[in-house]
């Protein structure tokens, strides 16, 4: 919720925001040297604060294009490095746990 119980709200201003069942998304960075072991359909193993082991997550969207590496990970090690974006949607136990905007850590399970 935007807004609490009793609170005014300009005209036109949002109150709420919903996200559809199955709309999260995990949205994260690979290195350029690593692209080449991801690929969509991979299976990713994501761990936050606070969440409980063994979350897991598909590989749904690989980017074709490198970007420089973000700001919010900037460093002058990692300036001119190229990043790929890779989007998984998480499984089931893993959507349930994880918020919209909360940071995670995410690693490549090898293929069995």
């Amino acid at each position: 919720m935007l807004y609490r119980a009793g609170e005014r709200v300009v005209a036109n201003a949002p109150v709420m925001a919903l996200l559809p069942d199955g709309a999260l998304k995990l949205r994260f960075y690979v290195p350029q040297p690593r692209l080449a072991q991801v690929r969509v359909g991979s299976t990713v193993a994501v761990t936050c604060d606070g969440c409980p082991a063994n979350l897991r997550a598909t590989v749904s969207f690989v980017s074709p294009q490198a970007e420089y590496t973000p700001p919010v990970i900037y460093s002058n090690e990692n300036r001119q490095k190229l990043v790929f974006l890779v989007e998984a949607r998480p499984d089931a136990e893993a959507a349930q746990a994880l918020k919209p905007g909360q940071p995670i850590d995410v690693r490549l399970v090898a293929a069995q």
